[in-house]
């Protein structure tokens, strides 16, 4: 008998992958933990029956959403990393010899628990000494900093459940309130493709343009994610995305990656007419 893990997209679209052993099951106080061995993806991390990362495809979503600040920035010291507790986010970041500290709030400890285990590669910078995990709530534990960090990225499941608090006004407030004057902010905003992804998506980009005075969106292509294409969010307080962005000083690095490039960190903000129109709506 095949055994195969299905997501619904949308209501009337779901997307399966065959798995060969279900390596993990369990459920914490806050969500439903599974991790599936599979031939097409490698081992995939499912929350609440959501894939939130594949071995195949992970490296997309972490590069995007960690180098993209990281090349505009010139000076990225202390970082913020909410959620991600399955440690992708932290291992492209901790390549930055330049950042000092991360500290990452993730409110379930079984998640990184699980990963540890089951995703050691991508866990793998997790005790990385200038690491410091929090095992709280994103919004408590944020109320608490003010000016303190020169980057928040917010690696959070979508706004709904766990998450839900993390895709308010009052939330973007504070990370705003927590970021130095020159601070930096990114997001995951989800798919503008179906329709409930899309009205979630306008509603989080509304909150924070009314929030931060530079806010773009850009985007990447993702194959487990609900229609192949995912967007971040980008604010700061001071630096524009492309004009600020320097390839040159980025490039020096001499960073392997799989997926971004200086070239394709221009390219992600040019979107398609019907994103700009909706996203133009809400502006």
């Amino acid at each position: 008998m095949e055994l195969w893990f299905s997501e619904f997209h949308a209501p009337d679209v779901k997307h399966s992958i065959r798995v060969s052993r279900h390596l993990y099951s369990k459920k914490s106080d806050y969500q439903q933990i599974d991790i599936f061995e599979t031939p097409e993806f490698g081992r995939v991390l499912a929350l609440d029956g959501s894939v939130m990362l594949t071995e195949r495809d992970e490296f997309i979503y972490d590069e995007m959403i960690t180098h993209v600040p990281m090349a505009v920035h010139p000076d990225i010291k202390d970082v913020l990393v909410i959620g991600a507790g399955d440690g992708g986010v932290v291992k492209e970041l901790a390549r930055y010899k330049s950042v000092r500290r991360i500290d990452l709030v993730e409110m379930d400890s079984m998640v990184i628990e699980a990963c540890r285990a089951f995703l050691p590669e991508n866990a793998c910078r997790l005790d990385d000494s200038r690491v410091h995990i929090y095992y709280d709530n994103a919004l408590r534990f944020i109320r608490r900093c003010k000016e303190e960090y020169d980057l928040i990225i917010v690696d959070s499941t979508d706004p709904c459940g766990p998450s839900e608090s993390y895709f308010t006004r009052e939330f973007y407030g504070i990370c705003y309130n927590a970021l130095r004057s020159d601070g930096i902010m990114v997001n995951q905003q989800g798919s503008p493709f179906y329709k409930h992804d899309a009205e979630e998506m306008q509603r989080s980009h509304k909150r924070i343009v009314s929030t931060f005075p530079i806010s773009r969106v850009y985007q990447a292509h993702i194959p487990t994610y609900a229609a192949g294409y995912w967007l971040f969010g980008f604010a700061s307080k001071k630096y524009h995305p492309i004009d600020d962005f320097d390839g040159k000083r980025w490039k020096e690095l001499n960073m392997e990656t799989k997926y971004y490039t200086t070239r394709l960190h221009t390219g992600a903000f040019y979107l398609p007419a019907f994103l700009e129109k909706m996203l133009m709506e809400v502006e």
